[in-house]
């Protein structure tokens, strides 16, 4: 264990890491192999705040907690990392099992961690830097990466970042657009709720400056030489004041204050008021946070796919159940696809899903088990990690406790479902809740109630 002063793990959870969290994406991003993962598979675009949140909570994941737990993460990211894989439009296979990529990605969040502390005024010295740095080996040894990928000392990490900026990294569409773009459209984070939808369009423009300057003036100056940026004076001094400010603030904190805790709890989300025709609103909004996952407004297979990724990462799923999911929600797009795909292009609108589900759900009462049922049985049976048949709440919370659902509004949607209210959820309450979802005309009726109270 690093002695006080020099812990990676309690320095990885502290609140200022949200300064370089941005710079750890465009670290990471500007790899060739990483730059084209995120292109093909990632839904970076519509959700950046969630892959802001899995980069960071997986690598609490990764150093915070016991053995087990290590293990389990390191499983997760081996799934799902083994998916990432195909040819760049330039022609060059990518592979994100890499083991080179992997200890790219594993050592910028180690280097983004040491320039917290180096920016914030609090820098390790030479012995702190060796012993924090022997804590992260000795964790991200889980990952088994042959010998040699990673430097032998923290003493070697400079020229090893200098080697691979010059050699490798690319200003490529990925990063161009987290430094760029991204931000000026981004959703609004749910801990700003408070601001309203309208608010944070009115201030996103300049969040978006300020974390463009941060992020630019805060890149190590050979990335900066490699991608011919500029670090201006008024970068420099927004990236002094909150660095510092940060570090002279926030080691004081309470530790219930100070440091984010790899579990912490949601915040709830903003309630609306209940609308008279609830189904097409209803399945609009379906539309919008659960199927669109790159939010350009349409649906594909990669939608299909980023949701099926999204569960087995919750469910740390093994190899058969991870397929079992992936076959189900194929199997799901292909109904969407030759249902609503009136051109053949391989995509659905919102105005094309809502039309033909309520007109499919009208015609014919069996329409949700051509594709919706099936896909929802898998998940059920991958939630059900005890095989017992039922969903207990700490199942249920599992699968449906993502950023957007409070506490309060999981034990709500729990004791919908739970029809018998015996503590537990069936399949056929499951399915029927969904299948409520789907077809209910009011939003008094429990299933409906699967995102939250409408």
């Amino acid at each position: 264990m690093a002695e006080r002063g020099a812990s990676f793990r309690r320095d990885l959870s502290e609140w200022r890491i949200a300064l370089v969290a941005w710079r750890l994406l465009v670290l990471q991003a500007a790899h060739p192999v990483v730059g084209a993962g995120m292109a093909e598979h990632s839904t970076y675009q519509a959700h950046p705040w969630r892959r802001v949140e899995h980069t960071l909570g997986s690598g609490r994941r990764l150093f915070y907690q016991d053995a087990d737990a290590l293990r389990r993460e390191v499983a997760r990211l081996d799934r799902a990392h083994k998916r990432i894989r195909g040819t760049a439009p330039d022609g060059r296979p990518y592979d994100a099992g890499d083991a080179a990529t992997r200890a790219w990605v594993l050592l910028t969040l180690f280097e983004c961690v040491v320039a917290m502390r180096r920016l914030g005024g609090d820098p390790y010295d030479a012995g702190q830097l060796e012993l924090v740095y022997a804590e992260f080996t000795g964790a991200v040894a889980a990952f088994g990466l042959p010998e040699g990928e990673l430097p032998g000392t923290a003493a070697e990490l400079p020229g090893y970042f200098a080697r691979v900026a010059r050699e490798q990294l690319e200003f490529n569409e990925a990063t161009r657009y987290l430094l760029n773009d991204i931000l000026r459209g981004a959703p609004r984070p749910r801990r700003l709720r408070f601001l309203g939808d309208a608010g944070w369009r009115a201030v996103r423009g300049v969040v978006a400056r300020a974390v463009t300057a941060l992020t630019v003036a805060d890149l190590p100056p050979v990335v900066r030489e490699r991608f011919g940026l500029v670090r201006t004076r008024r970068a420099a001094l927004l990236s002094w004041l909150l660095h510092r400010g940060a570090g002279a603030v926030v080691p004081l904190l309470p530790d219930g204050l100070r440091f984010r805790s790899p579990d912490e709890q949601r915040v709830p989300p903003r309630w609306r008021p209940p609308r008279q025709d609830a189904r097409g609103p209803r399945l609009d909004r379906f539309f919008r946070e659960v199927l669109d996952q790159t939010g350009d407004g349409f649906i594909t297979v990669h939608d299909l796919r980023a949701m099926a990724h999204n569960v087995c990462w919750q469910l740390e799923l093994d190899d058969e159940g991870e397929a079992r999911v992936y076959r189900a929600f194929d199997g799901w797009w292909e109904q969407l696809r030759s249902a609503m795909d009136a051109n053949g292009d391989g995509r659905v609108s919102r105005e094309e899903f809502v039309a033909a589900t309520v007109a499919g759900c009208d015609r014919d009462p069996a329409y949700l088990e051509q594709g919706l049922l099936p896909a929802l049985r898998a998940v059920f049976t991958a939630a059900d990690s005890d095989g017992s048949g039922f969903l207990e709440a700490d199942e249920y919370r599992v699968v449906f406790g993502g950023p957007r659902v409070h506490p309060a509004e999981l034990s709500h949607g729990f004791r919908q479902l739970d029809v018998d209210g015996d503590g537990r959820i069936t399949r056929e309450e499951f399915l029927h809740g969904f299948t409520e979802f789907f077809t209910a005309r009011a939003d008094s009726t429990p299933g409906t109630q699967l995102l939250g109270r409408p």
